[in-house]
């Protein structure tokens, strides 16, 4: 692993323009791993404004590097957060920066009375995985846009 980078995390909303910038890059990326248009489930830019969610991007350098958020709901509920729009730009991959934002959705998430965080990825998306195997999200029943989709991965994580 390369050397963690000194950073500025910072809490913003989704309709910012960094964070639409990161969101074509991730979504450029989703096609070309999985082939379409990116991720194509519906999401409205204020479903991430508190108190019904929390986006957070990290700055290097007063760059974007880093961003992550989650709103609540999900498969029980009002008590469940779904983690959504985690993405590191390759060039500060590998820094801890994906650490830290999943660290930081897990302490807001757990101070706005969420239980449990859930999230959806695929199998394009190994380091996505790991990640968040090593941090201790295991598979939940299938849930949300891509429950059909033979290889989409659930995980979840009781916070609270």
């Amino acid at each position: 692993m390369e050397h963690a980078l000194t950073h500025d995390l910072r809490v913003v909303s989704y309709a910012t323009d960094d964070a639409q910038q990161l969101t074509a890059e991730v979504q450029a990326e989703y096609g070309r791993r999985y082939g379409g248009d990116g991720d194509i489930s519906p999401i409205d830019v204020h479903q991430f404004d508190p108190p019904g969610g929390h986006f957070v991007m990290i700055y290097v350098d007063d760059v974007p590097a880093a961003m992550g958020g989650w709103r609540r709901g999900g498969p029980a509920g009002e008590s469940d957060g779904e983690i959504k729009r985690m993405y590191v730009r390759p060039v500060y991959a590998r820094r801890g920066l994906a650490r830290a934002i999943l660290a930081e959705l897990e302490r807001s998430a757990a101070a706005a009375g969420i239980t449990r965080l859930v999230l959806e990825t695929g199998l394009a998306q190994p380091e996505a995985i790991a990640l968040y195997h090593s941090s201790g999200y295991v598979e939940v029943p299938k849930f949300g846009f891509y429950r059909d989709y033979d290889d989409s991965v659930h995980l979840g994580k009781q916070i609270a």
